[in-house]
């Protein structure tokens, strides 16, 4: 019986590949950024990414988070780098973001999350979703000024969130191929 078993196991394996290969092959699956994904794909790429977020940020230890220094640090961070495709609080919608598939989250108006797999994110980035990797060009410290300000950013107002911003200090150095480069806010 578990000959049987695996034989069929394999066999819908092979199915399987051989279909997604003649997918492949034949172009079939639309991949514009324009054509939504079908639910099946929605359901099985959301399934992936956060299994694989979750598996990678469970080891990664989180420092305190709410020195006010580092919250408006990483506010500034925030305005610089990612307010263009995750908005701002009080800012409307832009050019850029109808037109992204899948559309990045309005942080401003999500629950902030794991600390941890903010980092892991903002670190490393995602495949194909158009979220870079920041690991390149910032320290561990800057993504973490980063993800201290995430933890507060669904609760502030526009106001709030400009006083943060105008709090930061208007500079940072970018690591990058061991060069320090200059950026301003």
């Amino acid at each position: 019986m578990t000959g049987k078993c695996l034989l069929a196991g394999a066999i819908v394996v092979a199915v399987v590949v051989v279909l997604a290969a003649l997918a492949a092959f034949t172009g079939v699956y639309d991949v514009a950024a324009d054509a939504p994904h079908t639910t099946l794909m929605k359901s099985v790429i959301a399934f992936v990414r956060e299994r694989s977020i979750d598996v990678r940020a469970n080891a990664i230890h989180v420092p305190p988070l709410d020195p006010p220094q580092m919250i408006s640090e990483g506010a500034g961070h925030y305005d610089e780098m990612c307010t263009g495709c995750h908005l701002a609080p009080g800012m409307k919608e832009n050019e850029m973001r109808p037109g992204m598939n899948p559309k990045p989250p309005v942080l401003a108006r999500v629950h902030a999350g794991s600390p941890a797999e903010q980092f892991w994110i903002v670190k490393h980035g995602i495949k194909m979703s158009g979220m870079p990797a920041w690991g390149p060009t910032h320290t561990d410290t800057e993504i973490w000024d980063i993800v201290a300000f995430l933890q507060k950013l669904p609760s502030l107002a526009p106001s709030q969130y400009r006083a943060l911003v105008a709090q930061a200090s208007g500079h940072h150095q970018h690591e990058s191929s061991g060069m320090d480069m200059p950026h301003r806010h």
